[in-house]
């Protein structure tokens, strides 16, 4: 025990992403559930305070033009691109995820050739996608075929209009494989869409260089937006001038001022927005970007990588053998940012865990999840977090 010990200290030593962590507001905890929601960036309260004492405080309605408010989905897609690997001018926020969810798998329906009248959805995704997915199935007359992302390519075919993908399955951490699947679905004349809530800010994406069509994602993981942030939606530059949304709001019109009774989308990717943008949380989310300023997120991979490892060498050093197995895959090509562990007494034992000061969660009924947000978790959490684990799988099950 006392040579992990050893081996985290150094490594976190050694660990160039260690001083941003100075940046967040952290406390004694080990808090390993980034991957539900981020931590605090100290800056933000500080920015907040500006926001309602100066900008809706005194200048009230002013605001929308002296302090950028019409204009930050935008601003804000363009500080979220490069950590998904696109140019600017292709990412508007705004809405939650389901929100974005709806909008872009009715929109790829639009986007597919003429009499393809089905939608592949990823059977084991996160169950809201599911439930927008079936829904936008119903009201655009497709059928709805939940695949297992691994055989997504045997299950596409001429009748494939759009295919929703997780790149990160939210219960495992299995990583999926978005250059090879965004291929196959191209190859096939359909159009993709894929959700980053796991993915973005953790591992490289690639959005751009991998020709996917349409992505979402939430802000409040691993980007630290706060709960309840606004969300993102990208649409390839390709796409764009026809990029049909089923939600054609009146801040998304060439001339939302006019006021006209007939809608005229803008250009570009704004064509994504709805209505007013909620604009305490949205620049919430802007400041906590700062802390993404000058981070590599090939840098902020490698991290992760190494963490996880180091979890997974942990556990199996201190937990007593049986009581917990691994069902993040161990290749590094397959894993996201979190390692799940099956455990029959999950539950019980998460709420010991918590109670003394490792923070995760779980999946029920047997699934505890530990995300790795390298921004601010150390090679110390990771150890310490193993160490309580073991602790508390030696005891007697509740």
């Amino acid at each position: 025990m006392s040579d992990l010990k050893e081996c985290a200290q150094a490594l976190d030593t050694a660990d160039t992403l260690a001083p941003l962590r100075e940046l967040f507001t952290l406390d004694d905890t080990v808090y390993l559930d980034g991957n539900s929601l981020g931590a605090l960036p100290r800056h933000v309260p500080a920015r907040m305070q500006e926001v309602l004492t100066r900008e809706w405080g005194e200048l009230r309605i002013r605001s929308w033009g002296e302090s950028g408010w019409w204009t930050a989905p935008e601003r804000i897609g363009d500080r979220i691109a490069p950590i998904v690997g696109a140019a600017p001018g292709r990412i508007v926020v705004g809405d939650s995820t389901s929100v974005n969810v709806f909008k872009a798998v009715v929109a790829a329906t639009r986007l597919a050739p003429e009499g393809r009248d089905e939608i592949l959805v990823d059977a084991q995704t996160f169950p809201t996608d599911g439930y927008i997915a079936a829904s936008a199935a119903r009201m655009t007359g497709h059928r709805l075929v939940p695949v297992a992302p691994a055989d997504v390519p045997d299950a596409l075919g001429p009748r494939t209009a759009a295919v929703l993908l997780n790149h990160v399955d939210y219960r495992s951490g299995r990583l999926h494989d978005l250059p090879g699947l965004t291929a196959a679905v191209r190859a096939a004349g359909a159009i993709s869409v894929w959700d980053l809530c796991h993915s973005a800010g953790a591992l490289p994406v690639g959005l751009d260089e991998h020709g996917v069509d349409l992505a979402v994602g939430c802000t409040y993981k691993y980007l630290n937006g706060g709960p309840g942030s606004p969300a993102y939606l990208y649409v390839a530059e390709r796409h764009q001038p026809v990029f049909d949304s089923p939600l054609p709001g009146w801040t998304s019109h060439a001339d939302p001022f006019a006021m006209t009774p007939g809608y005229t989308p803008a250009d570009g990717a704004v064509r994504g927005r709805v209505g007013t943008p909620d604009i305490l949380s949205m620049l919430a989310l802007e400041a906590s970007l700062d802390v993404w300023d000058g981070v590599g997120i090939d840098a902020v991979r490698a991290k992760s990588l190494a963490l996880t490892d180091f979890f997974l060498e942990c556990v199996e050093a201190y937990a007593p053998e049986g009581r917990v197995t691994s069902v993040t895959p161990a290749a590094h090509a397959e894993r996201g940012s979190q390692v799940a562990l099956r455990c029959h007494d999950a539950e019980p034992v998460m709420a010991e865990l918590i109670a003394r000061g490792v923070v995760g969660d779980l999946r029920r009924p047997d699934v505890l999840r530990f995300g790795f947000t390298p921004l601010y978790v150390g090679f110390a959490d990771a150890e310490r977090a193993a160490r309580v684990l073991a602790e508390v799988l030696g005891a007697p099950a509740a």
